[in-house]
């Protein structure tokens, strides 16, 4: 259970006073300072904070697997009883993948891709004592097993691009626990995963740490993972800890200023067109300004002459508990007094929330700004060698049928898993696939599925936002470039040079960067910089419609919070509206008028945002709500984790398509009857076998 006590018990490692140099620009600047961190057997402790805290460094630190800039200047890490900041590289050699195992972020770059997953696993096997190569084999097969891969036997004849994200996953971490190691460090295992297949990660992560005995240290900055998995939870700013305590009484009752910056940036709580998430002023100091003093006050609300002045020491809040809260400021009591203030006045004067419909404010929608009907596109895989060799043509079914409507000013929010389809439906919108069937209308105009036959007022009322804008954005071309490149292309008038940089001006600010961004390339930006200068790029054209694909899936919380804040500006300032598409369902609820959800390229529910979001649910869209991490600390859902993988496009399931892996399933008409479209609600649609009040009575177990 989240937040329950570990044992007491030699810790596995102990960091006492760690501080890490890095070498950068000609120089020795800090990175990690003083670092206290103490991790039991079977405790998986949490490490959060915003990118560039250093979260990855001190995992890293930690392993003593610093990168050749990078050094410990002080402090010792404890573990099994050696301090191995003083062990050499060839006693490191025996420790590493053996007592300490580590699972990266992308397994992709992590495994070789020339090699199948059976020989990377076995040369493993082979180096931790099996005497053959078959038996390193079996034992490989069997670890598969053990974290849940089904047919073990032929995965191990794959290579690494063969399988999903979440298999990939599934065979680090069963690589890493091969060794049994005496603890593990997770650095953001689950950030590019969907919510289902990161629920199954999570719980398989957690039943064989408890079983093996491991210790684990887990790197994220998803609050919501963490608060799911872990027992104890650090959180670290600009290389410093600003607080620490048990999982449970952090999202409870958090006293550093940031951590409640952090908690208060999330979209969990906030509804309404017009409401604005909180977000954390200014950002985290560089490691050449970070201060001597608190470093951060320069962003925090209760800052005063002291902490400007003085560095916090890391102090408990009650001395006499052990392992009890630890926080790093001159002014946690009064914070603490406010936060109990608070807690109290909501309490007395907030009035029950009921069924939660009532959260939203509706709104009537003007005549319809955009218009899919029918939209099919599908792929041929390999298509020249078709015929050849005996193969046969593989047809990919990507999207079937998918009809959507978007008023003008409208959010509209699809979500679903990987493989779904959303992606390749934005890209039909966008013509950067031409879709197979259907039709297409903007302001009542019909649009080409063809990108060539479009005509500039198309191309500029329709634009794209990506996933990655660095992949987007042209590495050899400064920001003032690439956004008045869209300026230049797509304005209706010609504009000179100075009027073209004097636009390119006001839009930086609209989003908030100065002037000074105007000559910087993509690499001096930061992520979220980047993403402003992406959304800046797509409203220069001044667009109708803007399809984002998952702006905000690789942000941390508190610039997610200003992505999500400056979208609602915008929208509210020129009526844009927004194809929205997301896996975090606390995103699309805060930006959404109106969701659908879609399962192997089909629409399986839709309607306005409090319908979808209260039952009754269609039985994946249940799943998914399942499936997502929580903060609150007194939740208490069923959990419904759905059984194997999204079944491939290229053989989809007769009848029901999600009927291989539903929870609700009823049995022969499932296989082979497509279901009826049920409708409830202003516009509400589920497409499912059991009727509404059916599936209202077996949905109450899960949202009680």
């Amino acid at each position: 259970m989240r937040g329950s006590p570990v044992s007491i018990s030699a810790p596995v490692l102990h960091a006492r006073n760690l501080s890490v140099e890095y070498f950068v620009e000609q120089q020795w600047q800090n990175v990690l300072r003083d670092v206290e961190m103490c991790i039991e057997p079977r405790e998986i402790h949490g490490l959060v904070g915003e990118s560039g805290s250093g979260k990855s460094t001190l995992g890293l630190a930690l392993m003593r697997a610093l990168s050749s800039n990078g050094r410990i200047v002080s402090g010792s890490i404890v573990f099994e009883d050696r301090d191995i900041t003083q062990l050499s590289t060839s006693e490191l050699a025996s420790i590493w993948g053996r007592r300490i195992s580590f699972v990266p972020q992308n397994p992709m770059e992590a495994l070789n891709p020339s090699l199948t997953i059976g020989r990377q696993m076995s040369e493993l096997a082979l180096i931790l004592g099996a005497e053959t190569a078959r038996a390193a084999l079996e034992q490989s097969i069997s670890l598969l097993e053990t974290v849940q891969i089904p047919d073990p036997g032929r995965i191990v004849s794959r290579y690494p691009h063969q399988l999903s994200g979440g298999m990939l996953q599934r065979v680090m971490i069963a690589m890493a626990l091969s060794s049994r190691p005496a603890i593990i460090i997770l650095d953001e295992p689950t950030t590019a995963l969907d919510l289902t297949t990161q629920a199954t990660i999570l719980d398989l992560l957690r039943e064989l740490i408890q079983r093996e005995g491991t210790a684990a240290l887990y790197i994220s900055h998803d609050l919501g993972t963490v608060a799911e998995l872990c027992d104890s939870i650090t959180v670290l700013y600009a290389g410093e800890i600003m607080e620490f305590s048990a999982v449970a009484k952090l999202f409870a009752q958090p006293v550093h200023p940031y951590t409640r910056g952090l908690i208060a940036c999330l979209p969990n709580a906030v509804r309404g067109r017009d409401s604005r998430l909180q977000t954390i002023g200014g950002i985290a100091p560089s490691l050449s300004e970070r201060l001597e003093a608190c470093v951060f006050s320069e962003r925090c609300p209760y800052a005063t002459d002291t902490c400007r002045k003085e560095k916090p020491p890391l102090i408990p809040l009650d001395p006499s508990e052990s392992g009890g809260t630890l926080v790093r400021c001159w002014h946690w009591e009064r914070i603490l007094d406010h936060h109990e203030a608070e807690a109290a006045g909501r309490s007395s004067s907030s009035p029950p929330l009921g069924n939660g419909k009532e959260k939203y404010a509706l709104k009537e929608w003007e005549s319809t700004l955009f218009s899919a009907r029918n939209i099919r596109k599908s792929f041929i895989e390999n298509p020249g060698l078709a015929g050849l060799w005996g193969k046969k043509k593989q047809v990919l079914h990507a999207v079937e049928q998918v009809n959507i409507d978007i008023a003008a000013g409208q959010t509209v929010g699809l979500v679903g898993e990987s493989g779904s389809g959303k992606t390749t439906f934005a890209r039909t919108i966008v013509a950067l696939n031409e879709a197979d069937e259907g039709s297409m209308c903007l302001r009542g105009f019909e649009l080409s599925s063809s990108l060539s036959a479009r005509k500039h007022e198309i191309l500029r009322g329709i634009r794209m936002v990506f996933q990655n804008p660095g992949d987007a954005l042209n590495p050899y071309h400064t920001v003032g470039f690439a956004i008045g490149r869209t300026f230049k292309k797509l304005n209706p008038k010609a504009l000179s040079q100075s009027q073209i940089r004097q636009e390119v001006f006001e839009i930086l600010n609209q989003v908030g960067l100065g002037p000074d961004y105007y000559h910087r390339f993509p690499n001096q930006l930061s992520g979220g910089e980047k993403q402003r200068v992406a959304i800046a790029r797509a409203f220069a054209a001044a667009p109708s419609l803007i399809v984002a694909d998952e702006p905000t899936s690789s942000l941390n919380v508190s610039v997610q919070a200003v992505i999500l804040n400056l979208l609602k500006d915008l929208r509210s300032q020129q009526n844009v509206s927004y194809l929205f598409i997301s896996h975090d369902l606390e995103v699309i609820e805060y930006l959404s008028e109106y969701i659908a959800v879609m399962y192997l390229g089909e629409i399986v529910e839709q309607g306005i945002t409090q319908d979808v979001m209260a039952p009754p649910y269609h039985p994946y869209t249940e799943a998914l709500l399942a499936a997502a991490p929580s903060t609150d600390p007194t939740l208490r859902r069923k959990r419904i984790r759905l059984k194997g993988e999204i079944p491939s496009p290229r053989e989809k399931p007769r009848g029901c398509p999600f009927h291989t892996r539903c929870q609700h399933f009823i049995g022969k008409i499932c296989e082979e009857t497509v279901p009826p479209l049920r409708k409830s609600g202003t516009g509400h649609q589920i497409r499912c076998h059991h009727d509404l009040d059916t599936l209202i009575e077996l949905q109450k177990e899960s949202f009680p």
